[in-house]
C-alpha cells in the first residue's frame, strides 16, 4: 500500500512538472485587444471534457448572453428566454443546424452539439441578435477578456497546435492555427490577427 501511494505521488509530481500555463494575448490588425476570441490548444487529455462555466445561452435584453460560448463536443446547451418577447433561435452552420421555433418568457429549449466547429446563432424575429457557440474537442480552451488576454492552465508540455478564432477575424473560417511547443514552464504568446 505504501509503495502504491509513493508511486501515485511520483506520478502526480511528474504530471505537474510536465504541464504549464499557456498565456495568449490576441490583438487585431490595428493592435487593439480582441475580446471574445476563442483560444484552443490541441493537447491530449484523458477523461470527459468539462468547463467551469454553464452550457447556457440566455436571450436577455434582445441579445444572446454570452455572445460567445465554448462547449465540449456532446454538450447539451440550454437556451432560456429571459425577455418578455418571444424568440425563434436558429442556426444554418454546418456543425449544427437547428431551429427552436417561437417560445416565450421563462421558457427554455435545449440542443445537443455533437460535432466540433463554430455554430453561428440568430433569431428569426430579431435580426440584430447574433451569437456563436464554439464546440471543441479539447479541454484546453478559453476566451479572451476585454484586454484580449487568456490563460489556459496546466497544458501538457510538448508539441501542439494553438488555434485562435474570432468572429471579427479576416481569415478563412475566422481562425488562425499555428504549431507551438509548450515547455514545462508554459508558453506566452502574442497573436496578431488579420
Amino acid at each position: 500500500m505504501t509503495k502504491w501511494i509513493a508511486l501515485l505521488g511520483l506520478s502526480l509530481m511528474a504530471t505537474a512538472a510536465t504541464a504549464g500555463n499557456v498565456q495568449v494575448q490576441v490583438r487585431g490588425a490595428d493592435g487593439a485587444p480582441v475580446a471574445d476570441a476563442v483560444v484552443t490548444v490541441s493537447a491530449h487529455a484523458a477523461g470527459r471534457i468539462t468547463f467551469p462555466w454553464p452550457s447556457v445561452v440566455k436571450q436577455q435584453n434582445i441579445t444572446f448572453d454570452p455572445h460567445v460560448l465554448i462547449v465540449p463536443v456532446g454538450a447539451s446547451v440550454s437556451f432560456p428566454n429571459m425577455d418578455n418577447v418571444r424568440h425563434h433561435v436558429y442556426s444554418f452552420s454546418k456543425p449544427k443546424k437547428f431551429e427552436l421555433k417561437l417560445y416565450g418568457h421563462e421558457e427554455a429549449r435545449t440542443v445537443v452539439f455533437d460535432k466540433p466547429g463554430v455554430v453561428a446563432i440568430g433569431c428569426n424575429i430579431h435580426d440584430q441578435m447574433s451569437g456563436f457557440i464554439v464546440v471543441v474537442d479539447t479541454p484546453y480552451a478559453a476566451k479572451t477578456d476585454a484586454s484580449g488576454r487568456v490563460t489556459i492552465a496546466n497544458v501538457p508540455a510538448g508539441n501542439a497546435t494553438l488555434t485562435v478564432w474570432s468572429a471579427a477575424m479576416r481569415a478563412p473560417g475566422n481562425q488562425l492555427a499555428q504549431p507551438v511547443t509548450i515547455t514545462p514552464a508554459g508558453l506566452s504568446k502574442v497573436v496578431s490577427t488579420p
